[in-house]
């Protein structure tokens, strides 16, 4: 909270939905800073860590990987390539396609971030023991499940 801010009435300090939604804003302003820090962007991370996980892939599939809006993969990819993370080729089954593949440097941007967004979840999570940090992934990951839309 903002110092000399009022603090929320009653209700809403113990509604979960309200809860969420503060620790997503001080989240998200967290990952923007670190991340800015860096030349990155939150979007750069999720493009650099699909690769890496799943080996190359259309724009598309990125796109679906990841959960970001074509428009955005695209403006996103951009900016890797002129970074020189992401190399771009036409995919032999389907030339009006690009396959996207992650550049060697890449994989050290990647792992330059993972320190960044480790950082991240030592500010944000402060004030939690490690248990506490264990069971709060437990209950986050069973609420974000079972609202998930299926695929």
């Amino acid at each position: 909270m903002n110092a000399g801010a009022q603090p929320p009435p009653g209700r809403l300090r113990s509604a979960p939905s309200w809860l969420i939604n503060q620790a997503s804003a001080h989240s998200h302003r967290l990952v923007v800073e670190g991340f800015a820090a860096v030349d990155a962007r939150g979007y750069h991370y999720r493009l650099l860590a699909a690769l890496a996980d799943g080996g190359p892939a259309s724009q598309a599939e990125l796109g679906r990987r990841t959960g970001i809006d074509r428009s955005d993969v695209v403006a996103a990819l951009n900016e890797l390539a002129d970074q020189q993370l992401i190399e771009r080729s036409p995919d032999p089954g389907d030339r009006r396609r690009n396959v996207i593949t992650a550049t060697p440097a890449a994989g050290r941007h990647l792992a330059r971030l993972d320190g960044v967004l480790a950082q991240i979840q030592e500010d944000l999570c402060a004030p939690l023991s490690p248990a506490e940090r264990e069971q709060l992934v437990r209950l986050l990951t069973r609420i974000v499940e079972h609202h998930a839309k299926p695929v």
